[in-house]
Protein backbone atom coordinates (compact mmCIF):
# COMPACT_ATOMS: atom_id res chain seq x y z
CA UNK A 1 0.00 0.00 0.00
CA UNK A 2 2.96 2.49 0.49
CA UNK A 3 4.40 1.67 -2.98
CA UNK A 4 2.34 4.86 -4.70
CA UNK A 5 4.58 7.74 -3.89
CA UNK A 6 8.10 6.23 -4.30
CA UNK A 7 6.94 3.86 -7.47
CA UNK A 8 5.35 7.55 -9.16
CA UNK A 9 8.25 9.46 -7.99
CA UNK A 10 11.00 7.26 -9.59
CA UNK A 11 8.35 6.68 -12.73
CA UNK A 12 7.55 9.13 -15.45
CA UNK A 13 7.94 12.86 -14.94
CA UNK A 14 6.20 13.59 -19.09
CA UNK A 15 5.17 11.16 -21.15
CA UNK A 16 4.24 11.95 -25.21
CA UNK A 17 1.00 12.64 -24.52
CA UNK A 18 1.12 15.63 -21.92
CA UNK A 19 0.94 14.00 -19.08
CA UNK A 20 3.12 14.96 -15.85
CA UNK A 21 3.00 12.64 -12.62
CA UNK A 22 4.87 13.68 -9.46
CA UNK A 23 8.22 15.90 -10.57
CA UNK A 24 11.48 15.61 -8.34
CA UNK A 25 10.70 18.24 -6.39
CA UNK A 26 7.55 16.26 -5.66
CA UNK A 27 5.04 19.18 -6.58
CA UNK A 28 1.23 17.17 -8.15
CA UNK A 29 0.33 17.94 -11.64
CA UNK A 30 -1.55 15.58 -13.16
CA UNK A 31 -3.05 17.06 -16.48
CA UNK A 32 -1.91 20.20 -18.12
CA UNK A 33 -4.29 22.89 -17.46
CA UNK A 34 -4.45 23.11 -21.45
CA UNK A 35 -6.07 19.28 -21.37
CA UNK A 36 -8.90 19.96 -19.06
CA UNK A 37 -9.81 23.49 -20.41
CA UNK A 38 -12.91 23.53 -21.43
CA UNK A 39 -13.22 26.64 -23.17
CA UNK A 40 -12.80 25.38 -26.84
CA UNK A 41 -15.40 22.97 -26.31
CA UNK A 42 -17.97 25.72 -24.67
CA UNK A 43 -17.38 28.04 -27.87
CA UNK A 44 -18.41 25.08 -30.22
CA UNK A 45 -21.21 26.08 -32.39
CA UNK A 46 -24.18 24.52 -31.37
CA UNK A 47 -27.99 24.08 -31.98
CA UNK A 48 -29.90 26.00 -30.01
CA UNK A 49 -32.72 24.12 -28.34
CA UNK A 50 -35.83 24.68 -25.90
CA UNK A 51 -35.43 21.71 -24.05
CA UNK A 52 -39.02 21.52 -22.51
CA UNK A 53 -40.21 21.17 -26.40
CA UNK A 54 -37.67 18.55 -27.36
CA UNK A 55 -38.67 16.43 -24.62
CA UNK A 56 -42.20 17.06 -25.59
CA UNK A 57 -41.27 15.97 -29.05
CA UNK A 58 -39.16 12.82 -27.92
CA UNK A 59 -42.07 11.64 -26.07
CA UNK A 60 -44.61 11.87 -28.43
CA UNK A 61 -42.14 10.27 -31.27
CA UNK A 62 -42.01 7.30 -28.56
CA UNK A 63 -45.67 7.54 -27.87
CA UNK A 64 -45.86 6.75 -31.45
CA UNK A 65 -43.57 3.71 -31.65
CA UNK A 66 -41.10 5.49 -33.88
CA UNK A 67 -37.42 6.19 -33.19
CA UNK A 68 -35.63 9.48 -32.05
CA UNK A 69 -32.76 10.02 -33.84
CA UNK A 70 -29.19 10.17 -32.33
CA UNK A 71 -28.95 13.72 -33.37
CA UNK A 72 -32.11 14.86 -31.51
CA UNK A 73 -30.41 13.59 -28.18
CA UNK A 74 -27.24 15.19 -29.22
CA UNK A 75 -29.05 18.49 -29.30
CA UNK A 76 -30.85 17.89 -25.65
CA UNK A 77 -27.50 17.65 -24.02
CA UNK A 78 -25.36 19.85 -25.61
CA UNK A 79 -28.52 22.56 -24.23
CA UNK A 80 -28.30 21.14 -20.82
CA UNK A 81 -27.69 24.42 -18.25
CA UNK A 82 -28.89 23.09 -14.94
CA UNK A 83 -28.59 20.13 -12.55
CA UNK A 84 -32.18 18.88 -13.10
CA UNK A 85 -32.07 18.68 -16.90
CA UNK A 86 -29.34 16.39 -16.60
CA UNK A 87 -31.75 14.38 -14.17
CA UNK A 88 -33.68 14.88 -17.85
CA UNK A 89 -31.19 13.77 -19.90
CA UNK A 90 -30.28 10.50 -18.49
CA UNK A 91 -33.93 9.28 -19.01
CA UNK A 92 -34.25 10.00 -22.50
CA UNK A 93 -30.57 8.07 -23.02
CA UNK A 94 -32.16 5.28 -20.86
CA UNK A 95 -34.95 5.91 -23.38
CA UNK A 96 -32.74 5.65 -26.58
CA UNK A 97 -30.44 2.65 -25.50
CA UNK A 98 -34.07 0.49 -25.77
CA UNK A 99 -35.03 1.94 -28.94
CA UNK A 100 -33.87 0.76 -32.44
CA UNK A 101 -31.55 3.40 -33.13
CA UNK A 102 -29.45 2.94 -30.10
CA UNK A 103 -26.22 1.69 -31.97
CA UNK A 104 -26.18 5.44 -32.96
CA UNK A 105 -25.49 7.05 -30.06
CA UNK A 106 -22.65 9.19 -31.20
CA UNK A 107 -18.93 9.78 -29.53
CA UNK A 108 -19.66 13.47 -29.18
CA UNK A 109 -22.99 12.89 -27.57
CA UNK A 110 -21.28 11.02 -24.74
CA UNK A 111 -18.32 13.29 -24.40
CA UNK A 112 -20.85 15.82 -24.25
CA UNK A 113 -23.04 14.20 -21.53
CA UNK A 114 -19.86 13.56 -19.36
CA UNK A 115 -18.94 17.29 -19.51
CA UNK A 116 -22.08 18.30 -18.86
CA UNK A 117 -22.31 16.29 -15.76
CA UNK A 118 -18.99 17.28 -14.33
CA UNK A 119 -20.45 20.99 -15.16
CA UNK A 120 -23.45 21.07 -13.30
CA UNK A 121 -22.20 18.96 -10.12
CA UNK A 122 -23.42 15.51 -11.24
CA UNK A 123 -20.43 13.64 -11.57
CA UNK A 124 -21.82 10.92 -9.50
CA UNK A 125 -24.31 10.39 -12.21
CA UNK A 126 -21.59 10.22 -15.14
CA UNK A 127 -20.08 7.19 -13.07
CA UNK A 128 -23.37 5.96 -12.63
CA UNK A 129 -24.07 5.91 -16.05
CA UNK A 130 -20.58 4.37 -17.29
CA UNK A 131 -21.44 1.89 -14.33
CA UNK A 132 -24.34 0.69 -16.36
CA UNK A 133 -23.17 1.37 -20.01
CA UNK A 134 -25.21 -1.42 -20.77
CA UNK A 135 -28.89 0.73 -19.56
CA UNK A 136 -27.45 3.79 -20.96
CA UNK A 137 -24.64 2.93 -23.65
CA UNK A 138 -22.49 4.82 -22.10
CA UNK A 139 -18.62 3.90 -23.52
CA UNK A 140 -16.08 6.89 -22.84
CA UNK A 141 -12.91 7.18 -25.38
CA UNK A 142 -9.55 7.44 -23.62
CA UNK A 143 -10.07 11.66 -23.78
CA UNK A 144 -12.91 11.33 -21.72
CA UNK A 145 -12.15 9.34 -19.08
CA UNK A 146 -8.73 11.30 -18.33
CA UNK A 147 -11.01 14.09 -17.75
CA UNK A 148 -13.38 12.44 -15.42
CA UNK A 149 -10.41 10.62 -13.66
CA UNK A 150 -8.79 13.83 -13.10
CA UNK A 151 -11.94 15.38 -11.45
CA UNK A 152 -11.83 12.75 -9.35
CA UNK A 153 -8.32 12.52 -8.60
CA UNK A 154 -8.00 16.76 -7.94
CA UNK A 155 -11.06 16.18 -4.92
CA UNK A 156 -8.52 13.53 -3.42
CA UNK A 157 -11.83 10.92 -4.39
CA UNK A 158 -9.35 7.59 -5.17
CA UNK A 159 -12.61 5.26 -3.96
CA UNK A 160 -15.01 6.72 -6.94
CA UNK A 161 -11.53 6.62 -9.47
CA UNK A 162 -10.70 3.57 -8.24
CA UNK A 163 -14.80 2.05 -9.94
CA UNK A 164 -14.11 4.68 -12.50
CA UNK A 165 -10.62 2.61 -13.18
CA UNK A 166 -12.37 -0.65 -13.15
CA UNK A 167 -14.60 0.50 -15.85
CA UNK A 168 -11.51 1.34 -17.84
CA UNK A 169 -10.45 -2.28 -17.19
CA UNK A 170 -13.76 -3.97 -18.47
CA UNK A 171 -13.53 -1.51 -21.56
CA UNK A 172 -9.84 -2.62 -22.11
CA UNK A 173 -9.41 0.84 -22.73
CA UNK A 174 -5.75 1.59 -21.75
CA UNK A 175 -4.56 1.89 -25.25
CA UNK A 176 -2.70 5.92 -24.30
CA UNK A 177 -0.26 6.61 -22.17
CA UNK A 178 -1.96 9.27 -20.33
CA UNK A 179 -4.85 6.89 -19.36
CA UNK A 180 -2.49 3.78 -18.17
CA UNK A 181 -0.66 6.66 -16.02
CA UNK A 182 -3.52 7.72 -14.91
CA UNK A 183 -4.92 4.76 -13.65
CA UNK A 184 -1.74 3.72 -12.23
CA UNK A 185 -1.81 6.86 -10.04
CA UNK A 186 -5.50 6.25 -8.66
CA UNK A 187 -4.37 2.63 -8.17
CA UNK A 188 -1.63 3.20 -5.70
CA UNK A 189 -3.14 6.11 -4.18
CA UNK A 190 -6.13 4.23 -3.39
CA UNK A 191 -4.04 1.28 -1.84
CA UNK A 192 -1.96 4.01 0.30
CA UNK A 193 -5.56 4.55 1.74
CA UNK A 194 -5.48 0.56 3.32
CA UNK A 195 -8.52 -0.12 2.29
CA UNK A 196 -11.06 -3.39 3.21
CA UNK A 197 -11.28 -4.69 0.35
CA UNK A 198 -13.58 -7.60 -0.59
CA UNK A 199 -12.87 -10.41 -2.99
CA UNK A 200 -14.62 -8.99 -5.57
CA UNK A 201 -13.08 -5.36 -5.11
CA UNK A 202 -9.31 -7.72 -4.92
CA UNK A 203 -10.19 -9.12 -8.28
CA UNK A 204 -10.98 -5.61 -9.33
CA UNK A 205 -7.82 -4.07 -8.86
CA UNK A 206 -5.78 -6.66 -9.62
CA UNK A 207 -7.46 -6.95 -13.05
CA UNK A 208 -6.50 -3.26 -13.09
CA UNK A 209 -3.11 -3.41 -12.06
CA UNK A 210 -2.08 -6.51 -14.15
CA UNK A 211 -3.74 -4.87 -17.41
CA UNK A 212 -1.83 -1.41 -17.05
CA UNK A 213 1.41 -2.94 -15.86
CA UNK A 214 1.85 -5.31 -18.96
CA UNK A 215 1.91 -1.43 -20.72
CA UNK A 216 4.94 -0.77 -19.17
CA UNK A 217 8.30 -2.54 -19.38
CA UNK A 218 10.36 -0.60 -16.62
CA UNK A 219 9.66 -0.74 -12.75
CA UNK A 220 6.48 0.85 -12.82
CA UNK A 221 5.12 -2.16 -15.00
CA UNK A 222 6.39 -5.17 -13.80
CA UNK A 223 5.63 -3.93 -9.90
CA UNK A 224 2.16 -3.90 -11.14
CA UNK A 225 2.10 -6.82 -13.35
CA UNK A 226 3.36 -8.48 -10.12
CA UNK A 227 0.85 -7.19 -7.78
CA UNK A 228 -2.00 -7.89 -10.06
CA UNK A 229 -1.46 -11.35 -9.96
CA UNK A 230 -0.38 -11.90 -6.78
CA UNK A 231 -4.59 -10.53 -6.22
CA UNK A 232 -5.81 -13.03 -8.84
CA UNK A 233 -3.86 -15.32 -7.78
CA UNK A 234 -5.48 -15.06 -4.18
CA UNK A 235 -8.95 -15.20 -5.93
CA UNK A 236 -8.12 -18.12 -7.60
CA UNK A 237 -6.49 -19.74 -4.79
CA UNK A 238 -9.72 -19.24 -2.30
CA UNK A 239 -12.86 -18.67 -4.88
CA UNK A 240 -12.13 -20.72 -7.94
CA UNK A 241 -11.07 -19.71 -11.14
CA UNK A 242 -14.21 -18.83 -12.84
CA UNK A 243 -14.29 -15.88 -10.22
CA UNK A 244 -11.08 -14.43 -11.84
CA UNK A 245 -12.63 -14.28 -15.20
CA UNK A 246 -16.19 -13.86 -14.93
CA UNK A 247 -17.24 -10.26 -16.52
CA UNK A 248 -13.10 -9.36 -16.40
CA UNK A 249 -11.00 -9.41 -19.70
CA UNK A 250 -8.80 -12.37 -18.46
CA UNK A 251 -7.41 -15.45 -19.41
CA UNK A 252 -8.89 -19.07 -18.44
CA UNK A 253 -6.08 -20.90 -17.96
CA UNK A 254 -5.14 -21.87 -13.85
CA UNK A 255 -1.74 -20.68 -12.58
CA UNK A 256 -2.35 -16.92 -11.94
CA UNK A 257 0.71 -17.44 -8.79
CA UNK A 258 3.01 -19.42 -11.10
CA UNK A 259 2.89 -16.15 -13.46
CA UNK A 260 3.45 -13.78 -10.87
CA UNK A 261 6.53 -16.08 -10.22
CA UNK A 262 7.65 -15.73 -14.04
CA UNK A 263 6.96 -11.76 -13.72
CA UNK A 264 10.02 -12.23 -10.60
CA UNK A 265 12.10 -14.26 -12.88
CA UNK A 266 11.63 -12.39 -15.77
CA UNK A 267 12.69 -9.59 -14.06
CA UNK A 268 15.64 -10.86 -12.30
CA UNK A 269 17.68 -11.28 -15.87
CA UNK A 270 16.89 -7.62 -16.43
CA UNK A 271 19.20 -5.00 -16.32
CA UNK A 272 19.90 -3.51 -12.57
CA UNK A 273 17.85 -0.16 -13.16
CA UNK A 274 14.60 -2.25 -13.62
CA UNK A 275 13.26 -3.47 -10.37
CA UNK A 276 10.19 -4.76 -8.54
CA UNK A 277 8.41 -2.72 -5.61
CA UNK A 278 9.15 -4.58 -2.14
CA UNK A 279 5.42 -3.93 -1.21
CA UNK A 280 4.02 -5.68 -4.01
CA UNK A 281 7.01 -9.03 -3.54
CA UNK A 282 5.58 -8.29 0.01
CA UNK A 283 1.34 -9.07 -0.71
CA UNK A 284 2.52 -12.20 -3.37
CA UNK A 285 4.63 -13.16 -0.25
CA UNK A 286 1.62 -13.08 1.92
CA UNK A 287 -0.48 -14.68 -0.39
CA UNK A 288 2.01 -18.20 -0.86
CA UNK A 289 1.97 -18.40 2.82
CA UNK A 290 0.40 -21.84 3.86
CA UNK A 291 -3.52 -21.15 5.53
CA UNK A 292 -5.88 -23.34 6.61
CA UNK A 293 -8.61 -24.54 4.23
CA UNK A 294 -11.79 -22.65 5.55
CA UNK A 295 -14.78 -24.87 4.52
CA UNK A 296 -17.02 -23.83 1.66
CA UNK A 297 -19.96 -21.58 1.68
CA UNK A 298 -23.29 -22.69 -0.06
CA UNK A 299 -22.82 -19.55 -2.44
CA UNK A 300 -19.27 -20.99 -3.27
CA UNK A 301 -20.37 -24.81 -3.84
CA UNK A 302 -23.42 -23.85 -6.18
CA UNK A 303 -20.55 -22.01 -8.33
CA UNK A 304 -18.45 -25.14 -8.19
CA UNK A 305 -21.31 -26.86 -9.77
CA UNK A 306 -21.59 -24.77 -12.79
CA UNK A 307 -17.76 -25.39 -13.22
CA UNK A 308 -16.58 -28.35 -15.39
CA UNK A 309 -14.50 -31.45 -13.82
CA UNK A 310 -11.62 -30.38 -15.82
CA UNK A 311 -11.53 -26.70 -14.04
CA UNK A 312 -12.32 -27.96 -10.54
CA UNK A 313 -9.43 -30.34 -11.12
CA UNK A 314 -6.88 -27.60 -12.21
CA UNK A 315 -8.03 -25.40 -9.28
CA UNK A 316 -7.35 -28.67 -6.58
CA UNK A 317 -4.15 -28.56 -8.32
CA UNK A 318 -3.36 -24.75 -7.94
CA UNK A 319 -4.05 -25.59 -4.24
CA UNK A 320 -1.63 -28.22 -4.04
CA UNK A 321 1.06 -26.77 -5.40
CA UNK A 322 0.91 -24.05 -3.25
CA UNK A 323 3.82 -25.27 -0.78
CA UNK A 324 5.65 -25.68 -4.29
CA UNK A 325 5.25 -21.59 -5.26
CA UNK A 326 6.05 -20.96 -1.19
CA UNK A 327 9.38 -22.93 -1.77
CA UNK A 328 10.36 -20.90 -5.11
CA UNK A 329 9.70 -17.62 -4.12
CA UNK A 330 11.85 -18.50 -0.79
CA UNK A 331 14.88 -19.80 -2.63
CA UNK A 332 14.54 -16.94 -5.54
CA UNK A 333 17.28 -13.49 -4.91
CA UNK A 334 14.60 -10.84 -5.83
CA UNK A 335 15.36 -7.47 -7.83
CA UNK A 336 13.53 -4.89 -5.52
CA UNK A 337 15.49 -2.11 -3.49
Amino acid sequence: AKMAAPMLQRGFVWSRTGIKVWAAAGKRSILSAAYVDSSKWEQRAKDKQNLAELAGLMDKTYERKLPVSSLTISRFIDNISSREQVDQAEYYLYKFRHSPNCFYLRDWSIHSWIRQCLKFGARDKALYTIQNKVQYGIFPDNFTFNILLDSFIKDGNYKDAMAMVTEITIQESFDEVSTQLLALYVMYNYLKTKPELTWEEERDLGASLLLTGLKQTNTVGFSSQLYGYALLGKVELHKGLRAVYHQMPLMWTPGYLNRALQVMENVASLPEDVKLCKEAVDVLEAVLKPVAVAETSQEEAEAAEEETPKQVQSEEMEKHRLPEYHEQFKVGSWPFP
